[in-house]
């Protein structure tokens, strides 16, 4: 027994001794970790003071940093930063250059009374000159019947029947009827342009050739603009009107520049083996490959690449910022400017510094263009080809001080505000001269007609006044309803003008109804605003009295 006993205290002093010594290890353990913690926490408020100086210097390199050199006046050149998977590996803070800092905020869209007038203005405008080239590219008698006109109704995209679009604009187009050979045959009207048409169509042929070297080095710099260095055939075909190319672009424009562009086959595997064509670039130009921001900068004077540069801001009437979008967007001005025509495939997808390199490929694409704006759809399109990031539809809204988009018209456009003041172009290029002058052309033959009527349909007195002149309106064709409906639209404010487009899609809808039918129900919906059914009382008692 007495063994046994002296066995067991040898057992119970060597697991005394034992948890001694594990408890010693795990002081140890507790005191090394908390000087790794206090090493990591040094290292990081070194690696903060070594940023911030890097910061407040970028150009400079740092003086006698070094521990191993003796010397203090050696110099160090500080190594790259970390990629960003090191830094958060090692938990080290990012580089706020290539981090996301946008605010979850709403930023709401407010009306542009001034830029939706200059969208709304160009209603029917590439239709008409549409059917404009048609007519002057078909023969040496400058006529086509009005079949042939509509059997190209989608290639000229009309918004209804060629006869009724052709009939809304008497000042540009005829219609005249030839006589027939065989008296049963019914008359096939013919459609020519008016003397005024012809004349504006020289001048616009004349402004094309003065401005061809202008239109190359524009499309030159879209083709610069993509990374492939070059485009789809049918994309720049989209983008043509915006552009200010020519209808035939292709056999009279690019034949003579062989060294800026060529037409190949298409590289895609979609457009490969298809007879897809692209349009491609042939030389790079150096001198080309300065945005429209850094001109501007550099007309300024103090401009170096890569510095920051802020884009100008112009905001709707009534609209506000909150205060946490405004902050951050002071910082996100103060951003690098990173030229569009560089490649931005190295750029963070979602930082701010890849945000603010596609605002300025959109405003580069904006400022290329004749217009200063287009339809959404183009931008989306061009998104590809142009190498911009998944989502980058949100950036427009984003920041609705560069862009501001539209919904007239049926879809949304896109418009760049720096170059409008309210609706008009502060630098007018001269093919937009020309459009403006083929809008007043469309709007010449409505007003000559029916102004003195316009001022007496205001007065409710007028009404008993012109109870002959309302018997010849129902004789009348469905042109002279149309002219009326446009004229009060151009008259009303912004507000009525939108009201009143409503009403014509209502028209255009009812296209195969007869022609009584259309006069009969312009006649009862289309009144001026606020006065409607008193004005048909006015009528129904005006003429039983009569």
């Amino acid at each position: 027994m007495a063994a046994v006993d002296a066995e067991k205290m040898t057992a119970l002093k060597q697991l005394k001794s034992a948890a001694e010594r594990k408890a010693k290890f795990q002081e140890e353990i507790f005191r090394l970790t908390d000087d790794l913690a206090s090493l990591k926490a040094e290292l990081k408020s070194a690696h903060g003071a070594i940023l911030a100086l890097v910061s407040q210097s970028p150009c400079k390199t740092l003086v006698g940093l070094c521990p191993r050199t003796k010397n203090t006046t050696s110099i160090v050149q500080m190594p790259p930063p970390l990629p960003s998977p090191f830094r958060r590996r090692i938990g080290w803070p990012p580089d706020p250059q290539q981090s996301r800092t946008f605010v979850d905020a709403r930023v709401k869209w407010v009306r542009d009374r001034g830029l939706d007038h200059a969208v709304e203005k160009e209603k029917h405008l590439q239709p008409f000159h549409a059917l404009k080239d048609l007519l002057l590219s078909s023969s040496s008698s400058r006529s086509l019947p009005l079949d042939i006109i509509a059997a190209h109704r989608d290639d000229l995209r009309l918004p209804f029947r060629a006869i009724r679009f052709i009939r809304l604009f008497p000042s540009a187009f005829l219609e005249e009827f030839p006589q027939q050979s065989s008296a049963a045959a019914p008359p096939r009207p013919v459609i020519r342009p008016t003397p005024e048409l012809l004349r504006l169509h020289d001048d616009e042929q004349r402004a094309l050739a003065a401005c061809r070297a202008e239109t190359a080095d524009r499309l030159l710099r879209l083709l610069m603009l993509a990374p492939a260095r070059r485009l789809p055939l049918r994309v720049v075909d989209r983008l043509r009107w915006d552009l200010g190319l020519p209808r035939d672009y292709p056999r009279t424009l690019l034949p003579d520049y062989p060294d800026y562009f060529q037409i190949v086959p298409s590289s895609t595997a979609a457009g490969g083996g298809s007879g897809v064509l692209d349009l491609e670039l042939v030389c790079y130009r150096k001198d080309l490959a300065v945005s429209a921001m850094e001109q501007y900068a550099m007309r300024i004077g103090g401009y170096k690449k890569g510095m920051p540069l802020a884009f100008p801001l112009e905001f709707s009437r009534g609209f506000e910022l909150e205060k946490k979008v405004r902050k951050w967007l002071d910082e996100w001005q103060k951003l690098p400017y990173i030229s569009p025509y560089e490649d931005g495939a190295h750029l963070a997808p979602k930082s701010d510094l890849a945000e603010k390199w596609t605002v300025g490929v959109l405003h580069e694409l904006l400022h290329l263009l004749v217009p200063k704006k287009t339809e959404k759809d183009n931008l989306i399109l061009l998104g590809e080809h142009l190498g911009l990031p998944l989502g980058f539809r949100k950036v427009i809204t984003h920041h609705p001080g560069i862009f501001y988009v539209s919904n007239k018209l049926r879809t949304q456009t896109v418009v760049l505000r720096e170059a409008y003041r309210r609706d008009l172009l502060v630098e007018k290029h001269p093919l937009m001269g020309l459009r403006f002058q083929y809008i007043h052309l469309m709007h010449k033959g409505k007003e000559t007609g029916s102004k003195h009527k316009d001022r007496k349909r205001k007065r409710n007195a007028s009404w008993i006044i012109d109870d002959c002149k309302i018997k010849d309106e129902e004789e009348e064709g469905e042109e002279e309803d149309e002219e009326y409906d446009d004229d009060e639209e151009e008259e009303d404010d912004e507000d009525e003008l939108s009201a009143a487009s409503d009403v014509d899609t209502e028209e255009e809808e009812s296209d195969d109804q007869d022609e009584h039918s259309i006069r009969s129900a312009g006649r009862e919906n289309n009144f001026p605003r606020g006065g409607a059914s008193r004005t048909v009382r006015s009528r129904k008692t005006m003429r039983s009295s009569v």
